[in-house]
């Protein structure tokens, strides 16, 4: 339950503080005195989209934060699925800054939207009026029954999950496998179409029987070929420098060590130096012998320039074709077209396997629809004659309610279409609740709808914005009655402006306008027994209540 509440510099409120009692808390106040506002700071708090617009003062931050005690109800399993500490006490805090940057806090450690959004939606179900238009739709119609059905409660005999939570389950399982197979269907479609212009392609550098470092190779043997008669000439002026030559270099160097030599008993560097000298005329004489090697082989070779020539024609050709510049690249898209080629027979096998996997879980599927369905089923009665007994209670005497079904095709929530048909007038054919049913009916069906579902559901505060709209006298009576009630077992909040549901409330809060110099602030504060008596009797009669209204808040609050 929800144990204090803090909203500072949001709206027309400028700081606003709260301690709900643990049972039925009534909030009233004149027509925008800041109720509603107090509503969307709730709704920041459980993870609603943050507006900078609505700071109170745009050059401070807006700090929104609620206490709640979570003791009883069961959602440590949350908070480690989350990486969160769990404590029997849990602070949920809102930040906006001025320049609309938000953050959200879970016991001081950050998170993000989602998680606070999931954490609250276990604290708080805030009922609003757009909720009472939500009871037209039939999807929403189909969680409330699922709900009273108890599908979404835990459950033994569903291994601890619940009946929805089971369907769930498999239904993803099914719909991921689905589509598993219709992508690989449309792959093997794909491939098919493909498959002759790859093998083709394939085929052609299959043929080409592509080497590595080939190309480089030769290209430079191209080069030498193209060049020949050029290089043999060089190779052979190079020889005769080093050997033929009147004056060659190793004559000179024969010389030069003899030279050297005859001064070697003078000093050792002279017989170092003539070593060294040696060495260099081994060196040269290999060399010689090296380009004397390479130009007796090197020969003009037309035939093989030719060959390849038209080896590296092909290459080139290839690389234009598919777009690359490099033998390796080729060879990169050989490996990919091999891949292609075979993956026909793959995908053929692979379709075969996943179609197989897909008939079980959708067998699974309509296996496990059929039990939520029966469960569904099996509630139908009992949900319809509970209604219309607290419809009766509520001034409605004649109502009748009919829940329409329809098998359908497996679907996110089961193979049930459910509609939930309304009259509130003997005689009359009961029609869908958008059709059927007024403002002030819808508000008492809503309220009927919570009152069964309060029992059903581990929801520790239940907010109530003005659901007594379109009642009055009597019914709004036991419309509170049916609060007090509620409140045994959920921690209510409910903002009301009739004084008969006011003067129910076990704490009574009061909102206000104060106008200042500058601006006007809402501020709200609890009201004692007589300030009560006072406000139920303003709301009877207005600005100055006679005695009479008076006596008549002193009796409804007797009630």
């Amino acid at each position: 339950m929800l144990i204090d509440l803090k909203i500072k510099n949001y709206a027309l409120i400028e700081k606003l503080e709260m301690n709900p009692s643990p049972v039925l808390n009534i909030i009233t106040g004149e027509t925008g005195a800041g109720k509603s506002i107090m509503l969307g700071a709730i709704g920041l708090l459980l993870g609603n989209r943050a507006d900078s617009k609505l700071l109170f003062n745009q050059e401070q931050k807006c700090v929104i934060e609620g206490v709640f005690d979570i003791s009883s109800y069961n959602l440590k399993e949350i908070f480690v699925a989350e990486d969160l500490d769990f404590d029997n006490q849990c602070i949920l805090r809102r930040e906006i800054s001025p320049s609309g940057k938000s953050r959200a806090f879970v016991n001081d450690t950050p998170v993000t939207l989602d998680v606070i959004r999931k954490i609250g939606e276990n604290l708080m179900d805030v009922h609003s009026q757009h909720d009472t238009l939500q009871l037209g739709d039939t999807s929403y119609q189909l969680n409330i029954l699922d709900v009273y059905a108890g599908n979404t409660s835990l459950d033994i005999y569903a291994g601890n999950l619940s009946y929805l939570k089971v369907y769930h389950d498999t239904y993803r399982k099914y719909k991921k496998l689905e589509s598993d197979h219709k992508k690989l269907v449309d792959q093997l479609a794909q491939a098919q179409k493909e498959h002759d212009y790859h093998a083709f392609l394939l085929n052609e550098l299959e043929e080409a029987n592509l080497q590595e470092g080939e190309q480089e190779t030769l290209e430079s043997e191209l080069k030498q070929l193209e060049n020949a008669e050029d290089i043999k000439l060089k190779l052979t002026q190079a020889v005769q420098y080093l050997t033929e030559s009147e004056f060659n270099i190793t004559s000179a160097l024969k010389d030069t060590i003899y030279l050297i030599g005859q001064l070697s008993s003078f000093s050792p560097v002279y017989d170092e130096l003539r070593t060294r000298t040696e060495s260099c005329m081994i060196e040269l004489n290999d060399i010689a012998g090296e380009l004397e090697d390479a130009e007796r082989n090197m020969e003009a070779d037309p035939i093989r320039a030719t060959e390849v020539q038209e080896r590296l024609d092909m290459i080139y050709t290839l690389q234009r074709k598919h777009q690359v510049s490099t033998l390796a690249e080729l060879q990169d898209i050989q490996r990919d077209l091999e891949n292609r080629v075979g993956s026909v027979v793959n995908l053929d096998a692979a379709i075969a396997k996943t179609q197989k996997a897909m008939e079980k879980a959708e067998k699974d599927v309509l296996e496990k629809a059929k039990v939520l369905s029966e469960r569904r089923k099996a509630s139908f009665g009992k949900f319809e004659q509970e209604l219309y007994s607290l419809l009766a209670e509520l001034g409605m005497p004649n109502a009748r309610i009919v829940i329409q079904h329809n098998a359908i095709l497996p679907s996110a929530t089961g193979t049930d279409e459910i509609s939930i048909l309304f009259s509130a007038n003997k005689g009359a054919q009961p029609q869908s609740l958008s059709k059927a049913a007024s403002g002030g009916e819808f508000s008492r069906l809503m309220l009927s709808v919570k009152y069964m579902l309060a029992d059903k559901t581990a929801l520790p505060t239940i907010v109530f914005d003005e659901i007594d709209t379109g009642i009055s006298g009597e019914v709004a009576v036991k419309v509170g009655k049916m609060m007090q009630q509620m409140a045994q077992k959920h921690q209510i909040i409910a903002i009301s402006h009739l004084p008969q549901i006011a003067a129910q409330g076990d704490s009574h809060y009061f909102v206000f306008k104060e106008d200042r110099e500058d601006r006007t602030i809402s501020r709200v504060r609890k009201l004692d027994e007589q300030e009560r008596v006072d406000e139920i009797a303003h709301m009877i009669a207005g600005a100055n209540p006679s005695a009479n209204a008076y006596q008549s808040a002193k009796e409804l609050l007797s009630l």
